[in-house]
């Protein structure tokens, strides 16, 4: 298998886990709600998730980003995972996936 597609597949893996964390206070996934900006999975299994949150005196704003580190190192052959908040540009409703607008009412 050639790197390009075993990164390729690392990026999966990491989206599918991304899609399994929720934030506490709506029902929807990190992912879909529209708050990681870009993952990027290295040559060397290293991954970096830059992502933001709702708000920056958001609850979770210490253990949402820990929860997504934890879990996405948690995939077997990821040797590490930096997490960077960013808010810029800054969160708003239009990032949501349509499926999420969809759940919390907003279509």
């Amino acid at each position: 298998m050639e790197l390009k597609d075993e990164i390729r597949i690392y990026e999966q893996a990491v989206l599918n886990v991304l899609k399994t964390i929720y934030d506490p206070e709506v029902p929807v996934n990190i992912f879909d709600l529209g708050l990681i900006y870009e993952v990027i999975v290295n040559e060397n299994f290293t991954v970096k998730i830059i992502m933001t949150l709702t708000a920056p005196n958001c609850p979770v704003a210490e253990s949402l980003p820990e929860e997504v580190k934890d879990r996405v190192s948690a995939i077997s052959g990821i040797k590490s995972v930096d997490v960077e908040i960013v808010f810029e540009p800054p969160w708003e409703k239009d990032m949501m996936s349509e499926e999420a607008k969809l759940d919390l009412g907003f279509l």
